[in-house]
């Protein structure tokens, strides 16, 4: 609880804010996606604290696409409402489609695209500050790796090590046979190697520039796309990703948390990557817009990229995912076929992660 708000991983600041807003003492309580960023014993957690305030005369009005934790609120009700359309009004939003199941891509056979060896990394000198130790993984193309363990684990700090994001570590990054640099240091084609869609994305829109503009951008200033080509290529990788052309040419403000969310993906997918890191990028998605997220990195990965997974649904890392990574108190504790893993895990705080998720009813989009 000492360090800076930049240090710590997204479940634990969503917790601090949760603890910012108790702190008041209020009689009714709006919790807008409470469970973002949290691994399956938290949410347990988190619910069993509802549910306390709840018995103790805080009303609680919950908006969240996390059933389970719905769910777990006994006497709540549910409220399933959409606006009325005015007759003549111009549509906003896109009709209501089943997208394809995106499944397993085929993984083409070749050697490793991206080998992390013996990672180490540290927020302040010493042992103390150490988030990551001796992490190791590869992934070759059309592999899709996921990444799992607690809140604070080093899962984050591992994707900012890959994207070039967080330089205080040591051990070797390679893509391709060649180290790779902090981001600063990269030239145009070893960033558009390797992409970044992070768990939190609103701060990373330019809020005076519409969204369509910002997501173009990528394939104008990496690829040398022309603009208005982007620009189209952009609508169109939007469009197949639920977010409207009227909706994605507004500024940022005006667009929600699941918007945003898969505009940033889109944003990454136009800089046709070799490498794509997903942070807990499903989150603030309902089945279907996840499922529509699912399909393009099928997509990605049918066409060669590589894929880093995390996330805390291990039904999706499940379906997703060739292999499992588990991180605990920044180190590797289990790692292996994802079947494997979570049928015989290795260690503890796996077993405590499947035992948490396994009250839950919820599918995986796909």
């Amino acid at each position: 609880m000492r360090r800076f708000p930049h240090q710590f991983s997204g479940g634990q600041r969503q917790r601090v804010a949760l603890a910012q807003a108790l702190a008041c003492g209020p009689s009714a309580l709006v919790l807008d996606e409470p469970s973002t960023g949290l691994d399956t014993v938290t949410r347990l957690a988190l619910a069993r604290e509802l549910a306390a305030l709840a018995d103790a005369g805080t009303a609680l009005l919950l908006l969240s696409h996390d059933h389970d934790l719905v769910r777990s609120r006994r006497r709540g009700r549910r409220l399933r409402r959409r606006p009325r359309r005015r007759r003549g009004a111009p549509a906003d939003v896109l009709p209501r489609a089943e997208p394809p199941a995106p499944g397993r891509a085929p993984r083409p056979s070749g050697p490793a695209r991206l080998d992390v060896r013996n990672l180490t990394a540290w927020l302040r000198p010493g042992r103390r500050g150490e988030v990551l130790r001796d992490v190791s993984l590869s992934l070759a193309p059309g592999d899709c790796l996921g990444v799992a363990g607690p809140s604070g684990g080093g899962k984050t700090t591992l994707a900012r090590c890959v994207a070039g994001l967080h330089e205080r570590h040591r051990g070797a990054i390679v893509l391709d046979g060649t180290p790779l640099p902090p981001l600063r240091r990269r030239d145009d084609m070893r960033k558009r190697a390797v992409q970044y869609v992070w768990q939190e994305t609103r701060g990373s829109f330019d809020e005076r520039r519409p969204v369509l503009d910002q997501v173009g951008r990528t394939a104008v200033r990496l690829r040398g796309s022309a603009p208005d080509e982007a620009a189209a290529e952009a609508a169109d990788l939007l469009e197949r990703l639920g977010v409207a052309p009227r909706t994605a040419r507004r500024r940022p403000a005006r667009l929600s948390g699941g918007e945003l969310q898969r505009a940033a993906f889109a944003r990454a997918v136009l800089a046709r990557p070799d490498v794509l890191i997903c942070d807990e990028i499903t989150t603030a998605l309902d089945d279907e817009a996840a499922a529509r997220v699912l399909a393009e990195v099928a997509r990605l990965r049918g066409a060669g990229a590589s894929v880093l997974w995390i996330g805390h649904d291990l039904a999706l890392l499940a379906a997703v995912a060739d292999r499992l990574l588990v991180l605990d108190g920044g180190r590797t504790v289990d790692h292996g076929d994802v079947g494997r893993v979570l049928a015989a895990p290795g260690s503890e705080t796996t077993r405590l992660l499947i035992r948490a998720a396994r009250p839950s009813t919820r599918r995986s989009p796909t």
